[in-house]
Formats: structure tokens, sequence, C-alpha cells
């Protein structure tokens, strides 16, 4: 007797995820949200290959995207990286139709983005993720406009983002703050990028772990202090009074605040020093979206301008802003709130043939069934009718065509309405 062989293992590769019909439905659901959300603010989709050159994201700052890339060398000896994030590919794409290109650009995708990292609630190494940007706008209302966008999307699926206790919360802030401040204490050029990194890191690791990684950079523990109190500020109040009025990250968000307050998002914005962003290429303003609830312990989405990636490339300076809106942490919220809707029926209509010799009935009706626009299922089985019947109950049917000898026989079809009553069709009156 030959061998038994071995079973291969079900489970897909770790961190990555199958994903079965039910789940595909609320993917389904979700990229729709968001592409008509993008699609209602003019923006234009755009998409790449899934496979880049790893020199797009090996920077000098030491990012630490780039220790989580998967990378490797193709049959060409290339060195070659599944990508991280989309951002550096529209920098790319951006830079390759030079001035064919009409300024302001306003593009979006829904990318998938792989990322060899800690697995943990909300965070998988692979991930789908809604990007909008916006290339060509160095003016602030570019950032309100993302964010009011953002906003729409939450609105439109359910969350409470308004009054006093919202649900999700936007959080935002300036990195030219941070940099003139850091600027007064000498911290500056790499270092000032390796200080964003390290900071990035403090909702997650507390103030205490944060200044040891300062310490360890370089910084003695009275400038790590100093550095920590301003992260701990909220509010353009407290902010003027603590870096001055003159202060040109200060006056970026003043102007943001004013922008939002035309978009009518003003309200569900706070203005928290804490937010940093760990990728290097920030320039400017730098947001994230968290569940006030707390229940997941990293942002859902986040964004920034990035006015010198081009110039980092090789490409001319360009103004960027954009966002990232990860599927995963966004799904698991939903699912935790009750926001996901009811699935949509899978079927209209059950056609049953009762036996093989109406299958060609059977198929004939069914065409005609889609060619009015239904969505049409045929049941090839042959089961019993109680059998039919709950398959038109699990597919959301509303409707179940049945062809039996008797109906082959008299060119007729009986046509059943779920939950009502029955009637017998003339097949000549219905197929094409």
């Amino acid at each position: 007797m030959g061998s038994k062989k071995e079973r291969i293992s079900c489970a897909p590769v770790k961190g990555m995820r199958d994903v079965f019909p039910n789940e595909m439905a609320i993917r389904n659901w979700l990229f729709s949200e968001w592409k008509t959300v993008s699609q209602t603010f003019g923006f234009e989709e755009y998409d790449s290959a899934i496979v880049e050159s790893e020199a797009l994201y090996v920077r000098k700052a030491g990012d630490d995207i780039t220790k989580e890339l998967y990378n490797f060398a193709d049959k060409g000896n290339r060195m070659v990286a599944l990508r991280p994030e989309m951002t550096p590919t529209l920098a790319r794409m951006i830079m390759a139709q030079g001035n064919a290109l009409p300024l302001p650009a306003r593009w979006f995708s829904i990318p998938q983005c792989f990322r060899y990292q800690r697995m943990q609630k909300g965070r998988k190494r692979e991930h789908f993720q809604w990007n909008m940007d916006i290339v060509g706008l160095s003016s602030t209302i570019a950032e309100a406009e993302l964010m009011a966008a953002q906003y729409m999307f939450l609105k439109r699926v359910g969350f409470v983002v308004d009054g006093d206790e919202p649900q999700i919360l936007f959080r935002v802030s300036n990195r030219l703050v941070l940099e003139s401040y850091l600027a007064d204490l000498n911290i500056t050029g790499d270092d000032f990028s390796k200080t964003c990194i390290n900071i990035d890191k403090r909702d997650k690791i507390g103030d205490d772990a944060t200044k040891k990684l300062l310490v360890e950079q370089g910084i003695e523990e009275p400038r790590a202090q100093k550095i920590l109190d301003l992260l701990s500020i909220t509010g353009l109040d407290e902010l003027c009074t603590f870096v001055g009025e003159s202060n040109q990250g200060y006056q970026s968000l003043l102007e943001l605040m004013e922008h939002a307050q035309s978009f009518g998002i003003s309200n569900v914005i706070t203005i928290d020093l804490s937010v940093v962003r760990g990728l290097s290429y920030y320039t400017g303003t730098v947001w994230e979206l968290f569940d006030t609830a707390g229940s997941l312990p990293r942002a859902i989405a986040g964004g920034g301008r990035y006015d010198n990636l081009l110039e980092s490339l090789g490409g001319n300076p360009t103004p960027m802003v954009g966002f990232g809106f990860g599927d995963v942490v966004i799904t698991l919220l939903l699912e935790e709130k009750g926001l996901i809707p009811k699935r949509k029926a899978i079927a209209t209509d059950i056609v049953y043939p009762m036996s093989s010799k109406e299958f060609s009935l059977a198929n004939k009706l069914a065409q005609t069934l889609r060619e009015k626009g239904d969505n049409v299922l045929v049941d090839y089985t042959t089961r019993r009718f109680k059998a039919v019947i709950k398959t038109a109950e699990k597919h959301g049917a509303t409707t179940v065509w049945i062809i039996g000898p008797q109906e082959r026989e008299n060119n007729v079809v009986r046509k059943k309405t779920m939950g009502g009553s029955q009637e017998e069709i003339s097949l000549s009156s219905i197929l094409l």
C-alpha cells in the first residue's frame, strides 16, 4: 500500500488573511463607501503593482518601515519589496508624469500593503488602505479637505463624530512646531528625524520609556524632558503661550482650524502636540484619528503633509499631503459598534429544475431574468423542495421559479413569492 500523503496546512501564512464570502461582502461594502466619498470630493482613482524597488523605501533616517519590509532579490537579482505603503509609489508616479500632469491633482487608491511587523489587535502583516492625496496645493485648505472627506465617511457609516461624546477624535499637530522648538534645543537634521521616530512611540510606551529612548539617542535628560513638556500641550491657546505667536507651525494650525470651520469640522479636531507620526518625510501638518473608547491600542487612520518627498527622490519640489486609512482597524470598530450593514441578497431569484431534464428550460429562464437585471441562482441539486426554500432564505431571494416534468410538458413555470403566493405562468410569455 502507498503511504498516505501529508495533509497541507489549511491556515494562511502568518499575518495574512483568508477572506471568506461573508467577510468579502463587508470588504466590498467598505471599499464602496471609500470610493463614493473620494469621488464625491472629485478625486481620481489610480493603482500600481504591489512590487516596488526596495530603494524607494530605504531612507537615511532609519524609519521603522525599512525594518519591516517584505524585501527580496528577484530572479534578475534586483532588490525589490512588497509595498508597505502607497505614498512613495504615488510620488514616483507623479514624478513620471512630470510637467504633463496638471496640478493640483487629487488622487485616491485602495492598495494592499505588506509589513513584516509584530501582530496585535487591529494589526496584520497585510492590509488594504484607503489613500487620498492632494498634489500641488501648499495651503492648509488641502489638509482640511482631506479631513472633511474622512469626516464624511465616518458619518456615512454611522459613527458619532459630533457633540460632546464623539466616538472618533481627530488629533492634529504640525511638524514645524516641533522642528522649530527642537532647533532651539540644537536638535536638527538627522537627529530631528530620529527624535520624531522615537517620540512617535510615546502613546504606546509612555513618557518614561520615551525619555529613555531620547537619552539613548544622545539627548541629555533635561532636553528630553523639555520635549515631553511640549508633547503634553493640547489646544491652540496653550501652544501659543508655549512657543509664541510667530511660530510657523502655530500659524499653520491656526489657518487650518479656520479652514476646518468652513467645512463644519472644527468641532471634531483637537490640537495635540503628541501626534508626531514616525515617517521622516512629513514636513508640516500631521494628524491621526482615534477611537475615544480606547478599545484599540493604535490610531485608526493618519495623514500628513510631505512637501519634500519628491525632491528627496530626485524630483522637483512639490507640495503634497495625504492620508492612509487601513481596513483592519476600522472593520473591527464597525463590528464592535454594530455598524456593519445587513448583507445584501446574494440572489434575487432561485430557479429550481426538479430533474436534469428541466436543466435546459431552467437555464433559458435564468438567462432571461439576468438580462432584466436580476441576480439568479439555478439550483441544479434536484433536492427536495424544502431544501430549495432553505437555499432561497439563505441567499435572500424573493422569488423561486419551479420547473418539473409537468411544467415542462405544459410549457409553464410556477412562480413562488417567498412568504407569499404561488402562480403559474406561461414560459412563452417570459423567455427571450
